[in-house]
């Protein structure tokens, strides 16, 4: 069980601004616990478990964050935007404040699941290459996709910039111009340019998968939602293999 901590403390943590900010919300009597006004930001919590309504919303505490987003098109994964609004802008503002992170990035145009979290080690573990973890991605082309052109992406394709070979792990294809793709590297604009190498296009390109971790069917283009232990469990398993 963790140990309990003062209700400034746990408003602080979660984002909800500075430690003064924190207990002017519990003073103006913004802050509820099962339904009770909050009075004293000092008082001691326990958090497991623990929801707090603060100005009117419910927010379970979590020690660190780890959400799964179901990024739009047009939207960039940075803090610092170029020509497009920025993921963070769609994500409640605690999430902003206690500095959340994309667990690698997609290009604007490009949609599907990202992995957020503020856990530094959880970031790296999932973004390294020594990890090897699958991605799947599924495209859509303008020409019709060829199983010579499957057989291709399997073998591998060098890009421009890298005489690596660059290939799929798994190639799927859904229809005629559809396939599901599966690759454990993280290029720039790789997906885009192994389907160029090969003579076709990406007209569409959706990450349904990461590791073991399925992006929820129900959940909708600018939505996120909390993962949970056997969510995280899934993304360890797929660290570990």
């Amino acid at each position: 069980m963790a140990k309990p901590l003062s209700l400034e403390k746990i408003l602080f943590s979660q984002g909800f601004g500075t430690r003064r900010y924190c207990s002017d919300l519990v003073y103006a009597d913004l802050v509820k616990i099962n339904g009770v006004v909050c009075e004293d930001p000092e008082e001691r919590i326990a958090t497991d478990g623990l929801i707090l309504n603060v100005e009117g919303k419910d927010w379970e505490f979590h020690e660190k964050a780890y959400i799964a987003f179901h990024k739009p098109p047009n939207y960039e994964c940075s803090h610092k935007t170029t020509h497009h609004p920025s993921v963070y802008s769609l994500l409640p503002r605690p999430f902003v404040e206690r500095g959340l992170q994309c667990v690698g990035r997609l290009d604007y145009d490009t949609t599907g699941l990202l992995l957020i979290s503020d856990d530094g080690q959880f970031i790296h573990q999932m973004t390294t290459p020594k990890k090897n973890i699958g991605k799947v991605y599924k495209i859509t082309t303008p020409e019709p996709i060829t199983q010579k052109q499957m057989e291709h992406l399997l073998k591998g394709v060098v890009l421009d910039d890298d005489p690596r070979p660059c290939s799929a792990v798994a190639c799927e294809q859904l229809g005629e111009n559809k396939l599901a793709m599966t690759i454990v590297e993280g290029r720039y604009h790789q997906v885009k340019r192994m389907l160029a190498a090969v003579g076709n296009h990406v007209e569409q390109l959706h990450r349904v998968e990461i590791g073991r971790y399925v992006m929820p069917a129900d959940l909708q283009e600018g939505e996120w939602r909390w993962l949970y232990p056997d969510d995280l469990s899934k993304l360890a398993k797929s660290v570990e293999n």
